[in-house]
């Protein structure tokens, strides 16, 4: 079901914005946030990007549970992976606030990922958007080498979470978000630690990083 978001003026939006985020944003994120907002609120009349029980909640619940993933982001990440992108969080706000990421964009949904060309494009992005369904094997087109892969909408399984390890280097993360529940883990992944988002009692990121060798007692 489509929904109408809040019409937010410039000043309005970037006070929202930089009151969530955990760091000063430059005046090129916002206007790149700003513009990839102002087209969300013109697909979501018609295609279901963001449901009517969050759209009043647009900046807090999409924008800001973004943004909280920046002190995640390991300092040498280059290849960023975001996977079911839908409505472009949060790879969109992270490829606007890390300018020097390369972020490939991942939609399986056709319409979804026409708005997520358009978004990039109206916001001034270098985003690759995929049109590709996650699944073993990993599709044609992903980086071969990976510093940080990022799902907030989707469910990943361990099969699925081994293959992607298997391209991380050794200090590649993956964030899930996700509530209480516990990620089924492969062998080769361990947590690496955890954010608890503002406003919500369960939700949190989940920080994932490559299981290092066993220590001999």
């Amino acid at each position: 079901m489509s929904a109408r978001l809040p019409e937010l003026t410039p000043a309005e939006f970037e006070a929202g914005l930089q009151d969530l985020a955990p760091e000063p944003l430059s005046p090129a994120t916002v206007h790149a946030l700003y513009q990839h907002y102002l087209e969300l609120a013109r697909w979501n009349r018609s295609v279901s990007l963001i449901g009517p029980g969050t759209a009043g909640e647009v900046l807090s619940r999409h924008y800001g549970e973004s943004l909280a993933a920046l002190p995640l982001i390991p300092a040498n990440a280059r290849q960023v992976l975001d996977l079911g992108s839908g409505a472009g969080f949060p790879g969109i706000v992270l490829a606007a606030a890390r300018p020097q990421l390369a972020v490939t964009l991942i939609e399986a949904r056709e319409r979804k990922w026409s708005f997520l060309l358009a978004a990039a494009r109206r916001a001034s992005l270098p985003c690759r958007c995929l049109n590709v369904r996650v699944a073993l094997p990993l599709p044609v087109g992903l980086p071969e080498a990976i510093d940080l892969v990022t799902a907030r909408a989707l469910k990943l399984g361990p099969e699925l979470l081994g293959a992607l390890a298997g391209r991380l280097g050794p200090e590649g993360r993956l964030l899930l978000w996700m509530g209480e529940q516990e990620p089924a883990l492969p062998p080769t992944l361990e947590p690496a630690g955890e954010m608890k988002l503002a406003g919500s009692q369960r939700r949190r990121i989940v920080v994932l990083g490559l299981r290092g060798p066993r220590q001999e007692p």
